[in-house]
């Protein structure tokens, strides 16, 4: 993905944090900022070996004139898994499985206290996935459906650009296995996005975010769920369920990925 959009995005978004600064420094509410970050590690030794390292970081603001939003995640798995080297040899290597970081923005500008306009780019490298890395840069328009004490749903359409590189191909040729680098893709793509936040109790709270972008030649969904249970005012457990899943893929690699998580959320 061309890194200048993805620059210049972020850079208009700190320009709308910049313009709100002087007004969040003598507000309250911190001009409608707000924030958390997620971390969960699990690690297994003897006879086998794993670690697994997750991490989320999010950023939002919604006030009178903006609704901007701001993500980092990250992935990482090594696991103990037996290999026969050249000798014939059977050994244990550790060795990376998951390896994962994707991080986006919008920035959003309401006409009313319901619609905005709102510009939205994403970047994603996987080293195991359907694609090596993919970018999308968008501009659309958003909605709050709903906003009450307990709801809040709210929609975002419009067209974009995507950039990717689908994963190298492994070719098996008369026995000797290689990998074919696969050329860059691009094309028009819709973006969509369903947001969707419920208050079940005072410390319980469910949360619920689906996007799709869908171009004539890959269609991307991705939809992440959350149950979080707060500890304090600050700190909470959260249960993630994320699916990703891309209509066109190379021979060998499966269409959908899953991932489940428990994590520690500090809220500020």
């Amino acid at each position: 993905m061309n890194k200048t959009l993805m620059a210049a995005l972020l850079l208009a978004a700190c320009a709308s944090f910049g313009a709100q600064a002087q007004d969040a420094n003598s507000a309250t509410n911190n001009g409608g900022w707000s924030g958390s970050g997620e971390f969960g590690f699990a690690s297994a030794t003897g006879n086998t070996r794993s670690q697994n390292v997750n991490a989320k970081l999010g950023l939002n603001q919604e006030n009178e004139q903006w609704k901007n939003s701001f993500f980092l995640d990250v992935l990482r798995t090594k696991v103990q898994q037996k290999v026969i080297d050249q000798n014939g040899n059977t050994i244990n290597e550790f060795n990376t499985t998951a390896n994962r970081y994707d991080g986006g923005a919008s920035v959003g500008y309401k006409l009313d206290p319901r619609s905005y306009i709102v510009g939205a780019g994403r970047y994603d490298h996987d080293q195991f996935g359907a694609n090596l890395w993919q970018g999308v840069v968008s501009l659309g328009y958003g909605y709050i459906a709903l906003k009450d004490a307990r709801n809040e749903l709210s929609f975002e359409i419009g067209p974009g650009y995507k950039k990717y590189r689908p994963a190298d191909l492994t070719v098996d040729t008369a026995g000797v296995v290689t990998k074919e680098r696969q050329t860059v893709q691009h094309e028009v793509v819709a973006r969509g996005l369903v947001n969707y936040k419920f208050r079940l109790t005072d410390n319980t709270s469910f949360e619920d975010t689906f996007l799709t972008e869908a171009g004539s030649k890959n269609t991307y969904l991705q939809n992440d769920a959350g149950l979080a249970v707060s500890m304090t005012k600050k700190l909470a457990l959260k249960v993630g369920f994320q699916v990703r899943r891309n209509s066109d893929v190379l021979p060998g690699i499966r269409k959908t990925d899953t991932l489940t998580t428990t994590n520690l959320v500090y809220n500020f």
